[in-house]
């Protein structure tokens, strides 16, 4: 029946009377991936045999039938009651780029509709932004898109995978918060922003910006983000003791000597109290355009711990200092003498420009 059908439809096309042949249809798939390829028939036919073909749709340019369902890397179905089938063509490489048709096997006049088969590479792009953000801080990505995208779907996703970036992303401009992440779009300037707050050094990889286009392939940009593990300008290590004062100094770059000066105490920025709230016995001295001093009077056990002290409000990189106090008897301390002992600084460039050798005091 198809060798005949196939006779009679060649002899159609040397005569000019091909069926009706519906508009084209354009599908853009990613390589190595799965492309689902659509088409749908008139009313009635829904029992007929829908089939797709290729180049010239000849016998042997069938690729596969609803009869078969299943042949090497295509699957078929026929959804009746949409009158739609849909072919899916698995593990899409560069040489299915082309035309096909879907066609609907009638006696003596074959319903075809054209389709035509893009393939896209699975990675994206020539040129990356490369953006820096410290740890704990925050991040501004801004994905740049035309005036045709004004009022198309926005998202970020992570990786160099466009053809799952939609289904994996982070944040889209429909729903414009998600955790640590905020998308704001900016119609004028036409960029939309995706600001990531309290970043992780996790955080620190590949991203795409994605605009849908319902015509075509998404369009992407891509960004690598870069996070800086955040830590101090001088690391000092002081023992106190105990109902004794102790003063240590806290540097700081010169272009912050008019900001207002900050000491706080926990283990981590996240937890850090500010100790000049209510606290009698701490105090705070202006030294110079590029130190602070600060004071602790009648030193108690319980002033041991980690205290940061800043020239900043913002927790930068290059801005704060870190003192790892211990507080004890003098008996506990006894003949022990001050130690200097230099420790690497992490490798920012405000950390490398301001960076001390790490000094452990011994005060009475």
């Amino acid at each position: 029946m198809r060798s005949f059908q196939n006779l009679l439809f060649s002899l159609c096309l040397a005569l000019f009377c091909v069926s009706s042949v519906a508009g084209l249809v354009r599908v853009f798939g990613y390589e190595g991936r799965d492309e689902a390829v659509s088409c749908s028939y008139p009313a009635g036919y829904q029992t007929y045999e829908k089939y797709l073909c290729r180049n010239d749709c000849d016998y042997s340019d069938i690729l596969i039938t609803t009869s078969q369902q299943n042949k090497t890397r295509y699957f078929v179905y026929d959804d009746k009651s949409t009158r739609i089938f849909t072919t899916t063509i698995s593990n899409l490489v560069a040489s299915d780029a082309g035309k096909y048709w879907c066609g609907v096997s009638v006696y003596g006049k074959d319903i075809y509709t054209e389709i035509k088969v893009e393939t896209i590479q699975d990675s994206c792009c020539k040129s990356v932004n490369d953006i820096q953000g410290d740890e704990e801080g925050s991040v501004s990505i801004s994905c740049p898109y035309d005036s045709e995208s004004v009022d198309k779907l926005k998202y970020i996703c992570r990786g160099n995978r466009p053809s799952t970036c939609l289904q994996q992303a982070v944040i889209t401009s429909n729903n414009r918060e998600n955790g640590r992440f905020r998308l704001t779009d900016d119609t004028k300037s036409r960029i939309f922003t995706v600001t990531v707050s309290s970043l992780t050094l996790t955080d620190a990889e590949s991203y795409l910006c994605g605009v849908q286009k319902n015509t075509g392939p998404d369009v992407f940009s891509a960004v690598q983000l870069n996070v800086k593990e955040w830590c101090c300008v001088t690391s000092q290590k002081i023992k106190g003791i105990v109902g004794h004062p102790i003063t240590f100094q806290c540097p700081y770059p010169p272009h912050l000597r008019d900001n207002r000066k900050f000491l706080c105490k926990g283990s981590r920025r996240s937890d850090c109290r500010d100790m000049m709230m209510g606290q009698s016995r701490f105090l705070l001295h202006s030294d110079s355009s590029e130190s602070f001093s600060v004071t602790i009077s009648q030193l108690e056990e319980g002033d041991s711990g980690t205290y940061w002290c800043r020239s900043s409000p913002q927790w930068m990189v290059g801005n704060y200092t870190q003192i790892h106090l211990s507080v004890g008897t003098k008996e506990q301390n006894e003949g022990r003498k001050t130690k200097f002992e230099e420790l690497p600084a992490h490798g920012t460039t405000a950390g490398e420009r301001w960076s001390k050798a790490t000094q452990t005091q011994y005060h009475e």
